[in-house]
């Protein structure tokens, strides 16, 4: 899951300098080199989970590391913007397969609270990789050009597919295969559905990663362009890393005592409060200084850490006899959901960072409004 990490924010800092290279100086336009490689992750997702159902998890990830490796010659040789963003999509569909069988793996292993507990530890790592990447993107680019960011990406692609391949063992039980054929997945779905709250956290994660990718595609627009921190940049999304990071290391610890649903509703009532408190006290006002702005990131992001690994287990508890299915369908929902909400939002982050606030506020209230659905509707059940 790292790599997908990696690919994704080590080139954060030659965002512009590729744009120049390619002819597109347009900072709207080179966001989608951040965006799309999401589009490929939630599509991909639909194609590697039920053949993981069916051929076991280990196979599927070697296809997926293969299908990046081209993938990243093409972004290197690019032409053009259009060329770049395909070979990103690529990308993101090949990283799709260990991203999302990641998931399997642990669904296959453990169950409940527990499931959570690792869920968050492997997060936890995820998040890590955002802390180094963008400063060791920019030594990269500033020493070799940023050619060589693709190029490292590969190398340690190479490395953790040799680690996966000696360490890990198969994960899915025989009993648990289903025969590949046209109607796997038609199957998995109405499997999916059946669960009221397998798909209201799909949907919750869906929102809140939206949220999310707008900092993550706008914050090199934010901070270089608004604020003119160029060099500072790394090291700041690096602090704001670190915050998800945290976070997630104690909601592994603490989802034991607490349990994951009660952690996510105080953690997700908290993001929603953080803000709407921005949205109402910067409104029409020009950004803030830039300690304020951090402070506010900082504790947005903290909630995160309690977020992502908690739905993402909720999600998944039901349906572990179709884990690999199922983890794609609540992976591509999630982030066929979370492209469109950043792609729109973040067309508005051009003179100020406030609306990426006002996105926030409003996809954490809908997550907000459909977690007590879903929280009501279990109640019922179990009564």
């Amino acid at each position: 899951m790292s790599i997908v990490a990696l690919a994704i924010d080590a080139l954060l800092p030659a965002i512009s300098h590729i744009g120049i290279t390619i002819n597109s100086l347009d900072p709207t336009d080179n966001q989608l080199l951040i965006t799309m490689i999401f589009l490929g992750l939630g599509f991909g997702q639909l194609f590697f989970g039920p053949l993981s159902d069916s051929f076991g998890r280990k196979p599927i990830v070697y296809m997926g590391f293969a299908l990046f490796a081209v993938a990243s010659i093409i972004c290197v040789f690019a032409p053009s913007l259009e060329v770049m963003i395909a070979g990103r999509i690529l990308q993101g569909i090949g990283l799709s397969a260990p991203r999302t069988i990641a998931i399997s793996i642990i669904r296959d292993t453990y169950k409940g609270d527990y499931m959570a507990r690792i869920m968050s530890f492997v997060t936890a790592f995820f998040i890590l990789v955002p802390v180094v990447a963008p400063a060791i993107g920019k030594w990269i680019m500033d020493a070799f050009g940023w050619e060589a960011i693709f190029y490292v990406q590969l190398f340690f692609a190479l490395l953790v597919a040799i680690w996966f391949w000696k360490r890990q063992v198969e994960t899915l039980k025989p009993e648990y295969k289903i025969p590949f054929s046209g109607k796997v997945f038609v199957n998995g779905l109405r499997e999916f559905l059946k669960y009221k709250e397998s798909v209201a956290f799909t949907f919750t994660s869906g929102f809140i990663t939206g949220s999310f990718l707008v900092y993550l595609s706008a914050s090199q627009h934010v901070f270089e362009d608004q604020y003119g921190l160029t060099e500072s940049f790394p090291y700041i999304f690096a602090g704001l890393a670190c915050s998800v990071g945290l976070s997630t290391f104690l909601n592994g610890t603490l989802v034991m005592r607490f349990g994951m649903r009660r952690l996510a509703l105080m953690a997700l009532t908290a993001f929603c409060a953080i803000a709407v408190l921005y949205v109402v006290i910067f409104y029409d006002t020009q950004n803030p200084n830039v300690v304020i702005l951090v402070a506010f990131l900082f504790a947005q992001f903290f909630c995160l850490g309690f977020l992502w690994g908690n739905f993402r287990s909720i999600a998944m508890e039901p349906i572990g006899h179709i884990a690999g299915i199922g983890a794609a369908i609540n992976g591509f929902v999630s982030t066929i959901m979370a492209v469109p909400i950043a792609n729109y939002i973040g067309n508005f982050v051009q003179e100020t960072v406030w609306p990426m606030f006002v996105g926030l506020a409003i996809c954490g209230l809908i997550s907000l409004g459909i977690m007590l659905l879903a929280r009501r509707s279990r109640v019922v059940v179990t009564a």
